[in-house]
């Protein structure tokens, strides 16, 4: 099963990205959301999800912001955003996946089976 945090400050696309979750084939459940940077943080130390979904512009700072307030990222970042221009800055910061808006189905479905397989990877990887 892979745990997910989704981040966004508008409430309306926290709820598509839950919806659109709820179709996928892999084991997923929503252990939280938040709307800010702070409530963000807060929610990831609290749930310590495997796949961290989140905008790049929250209502109190970044998507980037959130993640320089830790140390060792040790989830799977996908950014879904409106904002083409913070795409390269994404993925010096390792993200997985960089989803534009409008949100589809499709690619946010691609992507968390992106997440999958790579979580996998890496369980086999410890178990070695």
């Amino acid at each position: 099963m892979i745990s997910v945090v989704v981040i966004d400050d508008e409430q309306k696309a926290r709820e598509t990205i839950i919806t659109i979750l709820g179709m996928s084939k892999i084991d997923i459940e929503v252990v939280g959301e938040a709307d800010s940077v702070e409530a963000g943080y807060e929610m990831i130390l609290a749930k310590h999800p495997d796949l961290v979904l989140m905008d790049i512009t929250l209502f109190d700072g970044t998507g980037f912001d959130l993640l320089r307030k830790f140390e060792k990222i040790y989830f799977k970042v996908i950014f879904i955003t409106a904002h083409e221009e913070y795409a390269l800055m994404a993925f010096k910061f390792s993200a997985l996946d960089y989803i534009l808006k409008p949100l589809t189905a499709g690619d946010l479905l691609k992507a968390v089976e992106k997440a999958n397989e790579s979580k996998l990877h890496d369980e086999t990887e410890l178990k070695i």
